[in-house]
């Protein structure tokens, strides 16, 4: 009596589509057997893909037949479609079966393949199902790609969104704040330049993010994020983006900036900025007096506890008491405080005037200047299109070209649309610089080290040098100097001591700001 191994195999998909059912299959095929005299040595239920054989129930039965080659006769299945879906995956598993003499063959389907001609019709039966596969795949690849076209994201929402369905069927991304929130303070972050990416991440991590390097990186890449959807290069068609219909996290302009400084092209891009514990905010800011070098921080152990000091690493051996050096800061600060009867005077008449004369011109200057190179990317686009038409360049020059235009204006206008919102809310943005600026105190008394840093990085974007008593640096912010000019003068007013206010020691060489220090 031969003997036979029955394999059942249905995918989920099939099973729910087409109403395929292994208890049927079993049914059909035992039948079978039965029929012609074939004893069943066991029946294999697979419910996996037949794309390739790499299927847990089929691996263990072909371990099995080789255990017991020459004891088994024959692989019973229904149709071929069950054995494969792949025609040059099929003919290498049966020379495997033949070589350990079984023969596979479907009962729906038999074929001898002892007779060339059949070789034909086995080809078709392994062939039509892979096709059917491919269309099938096809459909969902252009399907996909139009819904994308029409700005619907697809697939699993990205960190920030969860994906949801609307009362018609329609599936969509929502934004879960608490995530957007972090998501967005991660892209302002690297936008300001102050810490590479991996450190903000570690930070954000800490917020309640959550998420590892690599889908960080997918992260602060993914266009999803400023409201857009990519549409990935398919034959000829060039990768480009469009306008999602999902609502945006961040902005447009605050995407690209992000992007520019990971690609190396913003000005000022940064490398990895020096990280500081609470104690020690100062720690790779400030200039060693003996060297130039900047002082590092660190703890050191005595008697009974741990003391810390900012110090240098060269020979010099500069070392401060990172307290009274904190300490000293602080009394800076204070000093750039707005006072009572100068607060209108700085609102209404130093910031507005400042920003009459430097910022909205500056501002309008860059408005123009984006309008005139998207103007000059039109022109050149234009010519192209023109080469084009008239065949003086071929087809996929002249789509590769048009892409990359598209791409460059597309980064101008949020470049546009941020300069005309700052235009816009200038009104907003002066008082809460005011606000900011009277909570100096408040803000480097609660914030931690990354905050403070933050908070002196805004304040001093030059060199701050300390020789132990009197800070000191080469370039302070335009409005913090105005305040403490005003500061200086209502003081001198008041005290009659104006020459005694201004006259600071020069120690820095160069132009420079000398900031008051505790003494004073």
């Amino acid at each position: 009596m031969k003997i036979a191994y029955l394999y059942v195999r249905v995918s989920t998909d099939e099973q729910a589509d087409r109403g395929y059912s292994q208890r049927d299959q079993h049914d059909r095929l035992k039948r079978y057997c039965e029929i012609n005299d074939v004893r069943i040595s066991d029946v294999i239920f697979e419910d996996h893909s037949a794309k390739t054989f790499k299927r847990p129930a089929w691996i263990r039965l072909l371990k099995e037949l080789r255990k017991k080659k020459g004891r088994v006769d024959y692989v019973y299945f229904t149709k071929w479609d069950r054995f494969s879906r792949n025609a040059g995956d099929a003919y290498m598993m049966i020379n495997v079966l033949r070589t350990l003499g079984i023969e596979p063959q479907a009962i729906e389907q038999p074929l001898d393949l002892t007779i060339p001609e059949n070789k034909i019709m086995l080809a078709f039966y392994l062939a039509s199902p892979e096709v059917e596969n491919d269309r099938r795949a096809l459909n969902t690849t252009q399907g996909m790609r139009r819904a994308k076209k029409e700005g619907r994201y697809m697939g699993v929402a990205p960190i920030g969104y969860t994906n949801k369905i609307t009362e018609d069927g329609k599936k969509y991304i929502a934004i879960v704040e608490s995530e957007a929130a972090l998501v967005r303070w991660a892209f302002e972050q690297i936008a300001d330049g102050e810490y590479a990416a991996d450190h903000v991440r570690k930070q954000a991590n800490k917020r309640g993010m959550k998420c590892g390097s690599a889908y960080f990186w997918k992260v602060i890449r993914n266009p999803v994020y400023a409201g857009k959807i990519e549409i990935p290069k398919y034959k000829d068609e060039e990768a480009y983006l469009v306008d999602g219909q999902h609502e945006a996290i961040i902005s447009e302009t605050l995407y690209y900036r992000v992007q520019d400084i990971l690609n190396g092209r913003a000005k000022g891009s940064y490398g990895p900025k020096m990280v500081s514990i609470d104690l020690l905010p100062l720690r790779g800011l400030i200039v060693c007096p003996a060297c130039g070098r900047m002082l590092t921080g660190s703890a050191s152990k005595g008697y009974s506890s741990y003391y810390n000091y900012y110090h240098c690493q060269a020979k010099c051996k500069t070392r401060f008491k990172a307290e009274p050096t904190n300490e000293a800061f602080f009394e800076v600060l204070k000093s750039f405080k707005i006072q009572p009867e100068a607060m209108e005077i700085y609102e209404n008449e130093i910031l507005a005037e400042y920003y009459e004369t430097n910022k909205k011109p500056r501002i309008q200057g860059n408005r123009k200047e984006i309008l005139k190179a998207i103007n000059a990317i039109n022109v050149r686009l234009g010519n192209a299109r023109n080469k084009y038409y008239s065949e003086e360049t071929d087809v996929n020059e002249y789509r590769a070209y048009k892409a990359e235009c598209e791409v460059q204006i597309s980064r101008l206008e949020s470049q546009l649309t941020g300069a005309t919102d700052g235009l816009r809310n200038i009104d907003r943005l002066l008082n809460e610089a005011i606000k900011n600026v009277e909570k100096l105190d408040f803000y480097w008394k609660t914030f931690n080290s990354e905050g403070k840093r933050r908070l002196i990085s805004s304040f001093f974007p030059g060199k701050i040098h300390y020789d132990g008593k009197h800070y000191r640096t080469e370039r302070l912010n335009e409005a913090i100097e105005e305040i403490y000019l005003i500061n200086s003068k209502l003081r001198a007013k008041k005290m009659q001591e104006s020459e005694k206010i201004f006259n600071f020691p020069a120690q820095v060489a160069g132009s420079r700001i000398e900031l008051p220090t505790s003494g004073l």
